[in-house]
């Protein structure tokens, strides 16, 4: 595989980013035509990948489960040094970098089909810091699968439908159920219900992402005995019963729910948490 690069940058008021393509680009592709695709993110911290293990497997997982064909070179070592060089050396100190695997369109059957990817690296605050604080709500109209395939980062008009319901309500994001009205996650990643000493996570077989960030802290969380960590089938009015709500999401980072409707939320258990998990990385 040709392992040169083509870089863009484009820049804003607020980021800079970067996006690279291989040279062989094929601009229509299935990706485009089909979304026959996975989003995998791999995490930069003080200039040095960090979890690259964990989300390395999970885009080995992620990629088996779509049936897309794995190359022989997509090793840890590839990726680890695709980003030293295309992205540390650059400077990023913090970001997120958004990894799209994806089958191309050629004339052979799609399980032998070639793979290729793209990829993007928005640069933020610290990853491991709370970001801020976003205002969520319940979304009716629609609901999330919760089989094999919804685990994963693939294309989802769903989350396209609730992220413009989200922005037209002016809510940051919203939760989202399952066909037997549980609550699987957010538009952007998973919630992490605060109750007592109980924290309540939807269960992976109710339609909540699989996600690398959540599970290093939930894991965090677990062996310093911070809180008693429950996979559980919630129910959408649990959610007004929490003391605090987290969002974690591999593609925008950790938030605090500050409101749900009427109901307000804190923050200062997790914020708490959050803290002792990043100084765990020094």
């Amino acid at each position: 595989m040709d392992e040169r690069f083509y870089r863009s940058l484009f820049f804003s008021t607020t980021m800079q980013k970067l996006v690279y393509t291989e040279d062989n680009l094929q601009l229509i592709n299935r990706s485009f035509l089909f979304g026959d695709a996975v989003w995998v993110s791999f995490f930069v911290r003080n200039g040095n990948l960090i979890m690259a293990e964990e989300s390395y497997f999970f885009l080995m997982a992620s990629m088996r489960k779509m049936r897309l064909h794995i190359p022989l070179t997509y090793t840890l070592e590839f990726f680890h040094e695709l980003f030293q060089r295309e992205v540390l050396s650059e400077g990023i100190q913090n970001g997120i970098i958004q990894l799209m695997a994806y089958r191309k369109l050629e004339d052979k059957p799609l399980p032998k089909a070639e793979t290729s990817f793209y990829f993007e690296v928005a640069e933020s605050g610290d990853i491991l810091d709370v970001q801020g604080n976003i205002e969520l709500d319940l979304i009716k109209e629609i609901n999330v699968n919760a089989n094999l395939l919804s685990n994963i980062r693939v294309h989802s008009a769903e989350n396209i439908y609730a992220e413009i319901y989200a922005k037209e309500n002016d809510l940051d994001d919203v939760i989202l159920l399952n066909p037997n009205k549980k609550i699987a996650r957010s538009i952007f990643g998973n919630l992490l219900f605060l109750q007592d000493n109980v924290i309540k996570i939807p269960k992976q077989t109710e339609g909540a992402y699989i996600s690398p960030l959540m599970e290093n802290f939930v894991t965090f969380i677990h062996k310093n005995k911070l809180a008693e960590i429950e996979e559980a089938e919630i129910i959408a009015f649990e959610s007004q019963k929490a003391e605090e709500i987290l969002r974690i999401s591999d593609e925008k980072g950790v938030h605090s729910v500050s409101k749900i409707r009427n109901k307000t939320f804190g923050n200062v258990r997790f914020t708490e948490m959050i803290s002792q998990w990043k100084n765990s990385f020094e």
